[in-house]
């Protein structure tokens, strides 16, 4: 079954439970021991032991992102119980008096964060919860709002961990710069543009449609608490607005720095290429190791917290991050079933598209689909690049074909960027849940409608730019596209209200 169509079938069998049952936990699991069975022979002794070798390898893979959580879980903690969080909720209340005002701040402070959609989504939610709360936008709004601000912002920024990891996906044999291409592919990134500017039209007309519309409006008709999780940290501190803000524009600063260190900055490497040689992870836990001591420094010798106060949020910031976590893991056991070594999902994709490689103008488009499809079942959208990258020089070669391999490419990553959107299996999606305390399936089943509506459109410009062979015409298409579309709902959402 290694290398066929039966490769797909334990990440949709996962995530067809998950939106079902809405039990994550148990429908990631039977998802990964369905891949086990499939890849032993249905022996259920070595399909258990293939589930937890899996799982143990990749946890000790990425165990740099797992003590990045927990640190982070641990500054949440702290700037809560120290009444930083609340003194910073009430000066932006004053400041802040509508939901259009709290959407647009959380929105910004997104966009502002774009080192790494790990970081971008579990600062976000901590700090504006407490905002968006007071003006009654729902936790599942919030959770899209991080969500579409996290990877679609990530994915366009040339300092950030997804930058390196879109250059360190190119064909060890190419001659084309990875970080120069990264650059060029950014206009032609149709979804992340075009989810930024749906995001702007959702915040400045405040209206809502489709699966998040009738959230909101059950919500608001049956009154009930839209949250999970809800903090249990007590605030024992006197913590004033800077006292959430220094922590955070410092754990911004060290984590850029921790990145070009780790890249070689600091060994003579120029700029560029110490971003694109780093390792995220790595940078950063050292990081938010280097903020923790400076808040440590900054609230234990003024009284803000005693010793005892701060040793306390400890365990309080990691059990806040057990959740999300444990869906980590199981989702980096999913992709690693169906890796090369096991179900050999790359195989069967690589084939099948290199098999249909004739008509050139239609490859965008057709990358598009294929790489939304592959982030979707597997959850990752880096593991997607690996995939599909390849396999765009294979059909492109880079002399004869640069503008259609950057266009193909563009259209790889931004398929890849959706398909990790509405994943329920995405670390991004489970982290932009956990930021906003909000349910994990009523962030997807939301989240989902309004994904695909900018997935549409982004289709449409890679088949006009495939056509007509430019990247500008496409985006132009896209855009106009997406601008009928508003002017249409924001008439019938106005209708509807009067």
């Amino acid at each position: 079954m290694s290398g066929t169509f039966w490769a797909v079938l334990p990440p949709v069998i996962a995530i067809a439970l998950a939106l079902l049952t809405k039990e994550v936990y148990s429908s990631l699991f039977i998802g990964i021991f369905v891949g086990a069975l499939m890849f032993t022979g249905l022996n259920p002794l070595h399909a258990a032991e293939t589930t937890f070798g899996i799982m143990s390898e990749k946890v000790s893979g990425n165990m740099n992102i797992v003590l990045f959580l927990v640190m982070l879980g641990i500054l949440v903690s702290l700037i809560t119980k120290s009444g930083a969080s609340r003194a910073y909720g009430e000066w932006a209340a004053r400041r802040i008096s509508s939901r259009r005002g709290a959407a647009f701040a959380t929105s910004a402070l997104g966009a502002l964060i774009f080192v790494d959609d790990y970081f971008n989504c579990l600062t976000v939610g901590t700090v504006m919860r407490p905002i968006t709360d007071r003006q009654k936008i729902t936790r599942a709004k919030l959770a899209y709002i991080i969500d579409a601000t996290a990877a679609p912002v990530c994915i366009i920024a040339p300092i950030s961990s997804w930058a390196a990891a879109v250059s360190s996906s190119l064909p060890e044999d190419t001659h084309v710069n990875g970080f120069s291409l990264f650059l060029q592919t950014i206009p032609f990134n149709f979804y992340a543009l075009l989810t930024l500017a749906f995001l702007i039209w959702v915040s400045a007309t405040n209206i809502d449609f489709f699966a998040m519309g009738k959230y909101n409006d059950t919500i608001q008709k049956n009154g009930k608490v839209d949250s999970t999780g809800e903090e249990s940290t007590v605030i024992v501190g006197s913590g004033q607005v800077k006292d959430l803000l220094i922590p955070i524009l410092f754990l911004i600063a060290t984590c850029i720095l921790a990145m070009y260190y780790n890249g070689g900055g600091f060994e003579g490497a120029g700029l560029i290429d110490a971003f694109a040689n780093c390792t995220a992870a790595d940078a950063l836990v050292l990081g938010s190791f280097a903020t923790l001591v400076f808040t440590f420094i900054m609230y234990v010798p003024r009284g803000i917290l005693t010793f005892g106060q701060f040793c306390e949020s400890f365990t309080e910031g990691f059990k806040a991050m057990v959740p999300a976590i444990f869906i980590l893991t199981f989702a980096w056991t999913l992709s690693g079933i169906c890796s090369e070594d096991f179900l050999n999902l790359r195989g069967f994709v690589a084939s099948y598209i290199t098999a249909d490689a004739a008509i050139g103008m239609f490859m965008p488009a057709i990358f598009f689909i294929t790489a939304l499809g592959i982030a979707f079942a597997t959850g990752t959208s880096w593991g997607t690049f690996g995939i599909l990258i390849p396999v765009a020089f294979s059909i492109f070669p880079e002399a004869s074909s640069l503008n259609m391999l950057t266009i193909t490419i563009s259209a790889c990553l931004a398929g890849a960027v959706c398909g990790d959107h509405i994943s329920p299996i995405s670390d991004t999606t489970i982290l932009a849940s956990a930021g906003a305390q909000c349910n994990h399936i009523d962030h997807v089943s939301t989240q989902i409608p309004y994904a695909m509506t900018v997935a549409g459109f982004s289709l449409a410009g890679y088949l006009a730019a495939g056509v007509t062979g430019n990247g500008w015409i496409g985006l132009g298409f896209g855009a106009v596209l997406l601008a009928v579309f508003a002017v249409v709902m924001t008439g019938k959402c106005k209708k509807q209200q009067s």
